[in-house]
């Protein structure tokens, strides 16, 4: 197994993330917050913070994935992105590991796919940290 990005600061529910949220209103905001809590409702072990300022889902604590909000899209992003299986086709980026979901409100999204690409990720995570 390749190493995992580790937060020990990672908390079942994070009031900075709740204040993100917030502070994030309209439309984009809400899509942020349906793509957050479909991460948090993922297992009883996911636990929250902000890392790079991005409201960040983590098993335990070891991050699977993250929103972010931008000026006319969402992001949504799996830090193993690279390795999880995509048959939807919804997944961007050309990093190493990262890979991104955007979201934007003109544009419709498979949202069968990106819940199973959500799942998939924590699923995923779950088992580098059962086996780390």
């Amino acid at each position: 197994m390749s190493k995992i990005l580790r937060s020990f600061d990672a908390v079942k529910r994070d009031p900075a993330i709740d204040a993100w949220m917030r502070a994030h209103r309209g439309e984009l905001g809400a899509m942020a917050r349906l793509w957050f809590q479909v991460m948090r409702d993922c297992g009883e072990d996911v636990r929250e913070l902000l890392h790079d300022g991005r409201p960040t889902a983590c098993v335990a604590d070891a991050a699977f994935a993250y929103v972010d909000a931008f000026t006319a899209h969402v992001n949504v992003g799996f830090f193993r992105g690279a390795e999880l299986p995509d048959p939807g086709g919804l997944l961007e980026g050309n990093g190493r590991f990262m890979r991104h979901v955007k979201l934007r409100p003109d544009s419709d999204v498979d949202a069968t796919a990106l819940i199973q690409l959500v799942e998939v990720a924590y699923s995923d995570m779950r088992q580098r940290v059962q086996a780390d």
